[in-house]
């Protein structure tokens, strides 16, 4: 829970002494320049019409080539499928030949019963079709009967002005027989010309034709599916010399970033089969169990094709949901039974889609959801209804290699479910953009069981040094600086209430004995030369207020030679300087020298040079300082504070 503050609450991120309000505009001033922060590794330059030119190569070769690359990608994908099944077979000492011809033939028989358990049941299916028409017809007088109002129902409405329309229609544009009789009488001919009948014979097809007719359609499906498994069979056999072949091919001058691929390819290509397989089983079995329950024909049939269709993305469930509804309202002669049946699929779906894929498959496939959809609709136009089947599994060997093929990094950045910024450079564009209220719920989500200190030093701190590396580069100017400190201001207000993690015995100890003073001690967070300092001076007084102090966060003109005699520092006992640019010694040292002129050598002065990513102060900062303690983290300066023999009550 958030510590309790004994005495009144003085500080305020939005208040400052009215004469210490900074100016309006502010001339930059010259600092050492801090190694720039990267949020990641940089990628060697490649234009961006070279990548253009890559990209309309690849699809134009997918395209024009689908009639070879589809059998290769569907040997890969089995090849996927079925690797883990030979390996163990090979472990139990049966061969590489003897455990891939096993592996085949299981799979042919599992092929080979499917079709014949579907074609046993379609031909159930259909000798029971012609029972149901009476259900049928009741439920479309059912439907009629309750569209009918006062003048018929709206179907048969609708239907009477569109015969009336159809008649209107033709008897504008064909002319009567009158006017047919009169026309001819006026330019002489009174015969009646009578359309002859013609009738057209078709030769009756030969034996060959009547093969073509009926198998044509299938040869191609047939002559695709033996070329898929030759290529299983080569692949299965010489899986490891492909492997090596690959490797000689792409990297063989980066052995450890190609293995490392390949490995995390396959991995998830593998477990993304495994647990699609998983979770369609565990959808088709409930299925078929329902349906029989209900009572609708042929459960097992429609189980099979739930099972198989939802490989499919986004077009399966829905196919196989179709069937059964229908089946359904034909079978019942009530409304019953539809409705149940509408309402397991409903509810299979809800518990697959939000229970068991976001449980089973986790961070397995490494892509976005809008990826998914994305990949789906590129496969399906460029190779048809197998496209869909290998969108997923091709999208996600793209991922990895734009994960570690720096010039194709765009598709890990575009398909790749990775964050692709950092919570802290999130956290900075947040506050760029004018938003704090959703700045500080990103600071709320990665709070996690951290004490606020280390939630400061971990996210808001690095997003100043961002913020102050753009202003050393002259990115913005002085309104966008303190638009930036006001959003910080917002965030520290919002997370007033901010919930510690439990206390360890000595800090419970520490914090008790701060609050138990009968009177809170003045400490003053003073900026050091912006309103970016004097963001990271309102963290550290909101940590000192939360601990019991009365802590005030000042800006930098506070201390300036011309406003430092008119602030109270009565009973001021420490004082604490932020900066942001760990080069700012020298600045520090003179406004150190500045204050003990101005309260002695008995109060303490902590300066904090808040250290980031590849900066540093320098190793004789402390003693160039002169100050009584030189800190780079918040929890530091939080833990030494408590520490200073500054407690007991202050003089009014």
């Amino acid at each position: 829970m958030p510590a309790s503050t004994s005495g009144p609450r003085v500080f305020s991120p939005r208040s400052h002494s009215p004469q210490f309000q900074p100016p309006q505009s502010q001339p930059p001033q010259s600092q050492p320049s801090v190694r720039p922060l990267r949020v990641q590794p940089a990628a060697p330059a490649v234009s961006p019409g070279t990548t253009l030119g890559i990209i309309v190569t690849v699809v134009a070769a997918l395209y024009f080539g689908r009639d070879i690359l589809m059998p290769v990608a569907l040997a890969i994908l089995l090849s996927f499928a079925l690797a883990p099944i030979v390996i163990r077979l090979r472990r139990w000492g049966l061969g590489r030949v003897l455990s891939v011809i096993l592996v085949v033939l299981l799979m042919f028989t599992a092929i080979l019963g499917f079709g014949t358990l579907v074609a046993s049941q379609l031909v159930d299916l259909a000798r029971n079709l012609p029972n149901y028409e009476q259900n049928i017809r009741a439920k479309i007088q059912s439907v009629r009967g309750a569209t009918e109002g006062g003048g018929g129902g709206v179907i048969d409405q609708a239907s009477e002005m569109l015969r009336d329309l159809s008649k209107e229609l033709e008897q504008a544009t064909t002319p009567s027989t009158e006017e047919v009789a009169r026309q001819a009488g006026e330019d002489g001919r009174l015969e009646v010309l009578r359309p002859i009948p013609v009738e057209i014979h078709e030769p009756r097809p030969s034996p060959w034709n009547e093969i073509q007719t009926f198998l044509g359609p299938l040869v191609a499906p047939i002559g695709t599916a033996g070329i898929v498994l030759v290529f299983v069979i080569f692949m299965l056999l010489q899986r490891e010399d492909l492997r090596d072949r690959l490797i000689r091919l792409v990297g063989a001058n980066d052995l450890h970033r190609t293995t490392e691929a390949m490995d995390e390819a396959g991995a998830r290509v593998s477990r993304y089969l495994l647990m699609q397989l998983i979770i369609n089983v565990t959808y088709g079995i409930p299925v078929a169990v329902g349906l029989y329950f209900i009572g609708v024909p042929n459960p097992i049939l429609w189980g099979v094709l739930a099972t198989v269709l939802r490989f499919i993305p986004y077009v399966g469930p829905v196919v196989s949901a179709f069937f059964p509804i229908v089946l359904s309202f034909a079978v019942s002669p009530g409304w019953t039974d539809p409705l149940l049946t509408i309402g397991l699929f409903l509810g299979l779906e809800l518990f697959s889609n939000n229970v068991l894929e976001p449980w089973l498959y986790g961070s397995s496939t490494g892509l976005s959801p809008l990826a998914v959809i994305a990949a789906a609709v590129v496969w399906i136009t460029l190779w048809g209804p197998v496209g869909v089947l290998l969108a997923t599994p091709l999208t996600v060997c793209l991922v990895v290699i734009g994960r570690h093929v720096p010039q194709l990094q765009f598709l890990h950045v575009m398909f790749g479910n990775d964050p692709v910024l950092p919570i802290e450079a999130r956290f900075y564009q947040r506050l760029l953009a004018r938003d704090p209220a959703e700045a500080a719920e990103l600071v709320e989500e990665a709070a996690g069981e951290r004490p606020l200190a280390v939630l400061y030093d971990e996210l808001i701190l690095p997003a100043l040094h961002l913020a102050e590396t753009d202003r050393q580069r002259g990115s913005f100017d002085n309104v966008t600086q303190a638009a930036i400190a006001e959003g910080i201001d917002t965030v520290v207000e919002a997370l007033d209430d901010y919930e510690e993690p439990p206390a360890s015995e000595d800090d419970a100890a520490e914090n008790d004995a701060v609050r138990s003073q009968a009177a809170p001690v003045r400490v003053l967070c003073i900026a050091g030369r912006n309103e970016l300092d004097r963001a990271a001076a309102v963290l550290t007084a909101h940590l000192l207020e939360r601990d019991g102090f009365k802590a005030e966060a000042l800006p930098c003109e506070a201390v300036s030679l011309r406003n430092l005699a008119k602030l109270d520092m009565s009973d001021v006992r420490l004082v604490c300087l932020s900066y942001l640019n760990p080069g700012s010694v020298q600045h520090a040292r003179r406004v150190v020298r500045r204050l003990r002129g101005k309260l002695g050598t008995s109060t303490p002065i902590v300066v904090g040079m808040w250290s980031g990513p590849g900066t540093f102060p320098p190793a004789d900062a402390e003693s160039t300082i002169s100050a009584d303690r030189l800190e780079t983290t918040l929890s530091g300066t939080l833990a030494h504070i408590r520490n200073q023999q500054i407690f007991g009550s202050t003089e009014s």
